[in-house]
């Protein structure tokens, strides 16, 4: 039997666990965060507005709470995701496994939806979940496709890469179409150097898993996105999770099941 919610979230806030969350909290709903100051918060709502394929919000903090009253109110954005990635200036500057001397009173915080929840629906219809059957991140890959700016906001779409085959395809899209609040259905099937990327075999963030002969690599928006709009737009300060290494919320991935 896996370990509780609670305890997984503990073991986080106490750096037991600082790796990927993929296939940790089965059924409970994993989140993307973003953390700005708030004089860049209403150009970034704005932003994933715009693009709800990659960055389909799940909620925002009150300015200065690490609380997410709505997803989970006993949580602190502060501790309870295993490491977090710090840009300046659209810098990668320091990867840290909690924000206690980073956190800021002006602080908002943007949690957005994950393709870890739908992978639960995918493998109750039988579709076997590559990274997690080699214990690796979900590799993910900055593409040519250009996201709707916003304010300060700009750059290009990262997508989460599953390879399935041929005659699995459909299925995979079926699914993942139920989730349109976690990315939902792929935004590209196969021929990968039509988005701009040039081996799967290198990701630009999580890693390599093996694509066997006769499977089609599978592509979903992602919410590392905003990490990619930070190396373009380079605002004085982003905080982000590092790739794979989600927050897990009170909700179940049943609720943003719109079927």
């Amino acid at each position: 039997m896996g370990k509780s919610l609670t305890a997984i979230r503990q073991e986080i806030r106490e750096n037991k666990w600082t790796g990927p969350t993929a296939g940790l909290a089965t059924g409970y709903t994993q989140a993307n965060l973003v953390i700005l100051p708030k004089a860049q918060a209403y150009d970034f709502l704005l932003f994933c507005q715009r693009n709800p394929k990659p960055c389909p919000l799940l909620e925002v903090t009150d300015a200065g709470s690490p609380v997410p009253k709505l997803t989970a109110p006993g949580a602190d954005l502060r501790y309870d995701v295993p490491k977090y990635r710090i840009y300046r200036h659209g810098e990668l500057v320091e990867e840290v496994t909690d924000l206690q001397s980073y956190w800021q009173d002006d602080f908002v915080s943007f949690l957005i939806g994950c393709s870890f929840t739908f992978e639960h629906a995918l493998m109750d219809n039988g579709l076997k979940i590559r990274h997690i059957e080699e214990e690796r991140n979900v590799p993910m890959y900055i593409t040519n496709i250009a996201c709707e700016p916003a304010g300060v906001f700009h750059g290009n779409m990262v997508v989460s890469m599953r390879p399935f085959q041929a005659q699995n395809v459909v299925r995979a899209v079926e699914v993942t179409s139920r989730f349109p609040s976690v990315h939902g259905s792929p935004v590209h099937i196969g021929q990968p150097k039509q988005i701009g990327i040039e081996d799967v075999s290198k990701p630009d963030f999580g890693d390599a898993v093996t694509v066997k002969d006769g499977e089609t690599p599978v592509f979903w928006a992602c919410g590392v996105t905003p990490q990619s709009i930070a190396m373009s737009s380079k605002p004085e300060l982003m905080i982000t999770h590092a790739p794979g290494c989600m927050f897990i919320t009170d909700m179940k991935d049943s609720q943003y099941s719109v079927l």
